[in-house]
């Protein structure tokens, strides 16, 4: 009798795990990108809306809520419900450099997230108007020698990856690009076409069809090896300016709270998502690197990210006021 009791306590218990397991989702989730739509971050975040509303049966919306270097659709998503059904595609320049830049962020990003998983690392691009006399970034940055203030670079914001490396730039070869910040990738690239400002650093994913339409020129890209997207198009290092191997990074994000059961069945449909052959091959071409990971591993990038950049944006005085 006590065996037929264990075993049907313990059938019971697997049914309502199943149940449960089957009620997320049951309706529509939102998927909060805190950038304006058209950039990198708003492209992988419908890329990967696309293959989760195929497995989960029930449409991911994607919003965007830009502004304030994406603080104000960050706070958005750390006050939400902790249910699941709002996300937040998370960008390393908002969730670990813009604490140390402003002095009132409105969130903590070890606090107010629960991370979910890193959908892929993006290579950064440094593009110019074609009317810069520069062909790389070697050529720019003697330009910028020659001429003091007289070049600027359009990024996401101030405290984005872009701005933080810039400034990194300025200091370690002693030159003075004035940094412009825009509310997202795509106005900033926009602005670099009118020649409102002579460059814009970005992700290879905003950049990619205004290069190979011959809309901007690319001068280089910052991380260690070309972007398979861009291959004709030499590294920072290659160009002569060795010490900038640095990629930015996109993930997703639950509020703190949020039942681990519904943080791992979402890491494991994005896993499958960003491994899926199709999707994939889609990212790499945006110059994106699907990857996928736990929210353990994740969760260890963005400290040591938030040491990191803590570090450089102090070194640089970079400061929002």
């Amino acid at each position: 009798m006590k065996n037929l009791k264990t075993a049907v306590a313990s059938a019971m218990l697997l049914l309502a795990t199943v149940a449960h397991g089957q009620a997320y989702p049951n309706k529509t989730i939102k998927l909060i990108v805190p950038y304006s739509p058209g950039g990198a971050a708003d492209l992988s975040a419908r890329w990967l809306a696309e293959g989760l509303t195929q497995q989960f049966k029930y449409t991911i919306i994607v919003e965007n809520h830009p502004g304030a270097a994406g603080n104000i659709g960050t706070r958005a998503v750390a006050a939400a419900k902790p249910d699941g059904y709002t996300l937040l595609l998370g960008y390393d320049g908002t969730l670990t450099i813009n604490p140390s830049v402003y002095p009132n962020v409105g969130f903590d990003t070890l606090k107010d997230f629960v991370p979910v998983s890193k959908i892929a690392d993006s290579t950064l691009l440094l593009v110019a108007n074609n009317n810069l006399p520069a062909k790389d970034v070697k050529e720019m940055i003697a330009l910028a020698k020659a001429k003091p203030g007289s070049l600027d670079y359009a990024t996401t914001g101030v405290g984005s990856t872009p701005h933080a490396a810039g400034e990194m730039m300025n200091i370690q070869y002693g030159i003075d690009l004035r940094h412009i910040p825009y509310a997202g990738g795509a106005p900033a690239m926009t602005a670099v076409m009118g020649d409102h400002v002579k460059m814009v650093y970005t992700a290879v994913a905003t950049a990619y069809p205004f290069v190979v339409s011959g809309k901007v020129k690319a001068l280089g890209v910052s991380a260690p090896k070309r972007a398979a997207a861009l291959p004709n198009v030499p590294t920072f290092s290659e160009s002569g300016v060795p010490g900038f191997d640095l990629n930015s990074w996109f993930g997703i994000l639950a509020p703190a709270g949020t039942p681990k059961q519904i943080v791992d069945q979402l890491q494991g449909a994005i896993k499958t998502v960003v491994e899926t052959p199709s999707y994939r091959e889609r990212y790499i071409a945006a110059g994106l690197e699907p990857v996928g990971n736990t929210s353990e591993q994740f969760t260890g990038q963005i400290k040591a990210d938030l040491t990191r950049w803590d570090a450089i944006v102090k070194k640089a005085k970079i400061s929002a006021n």
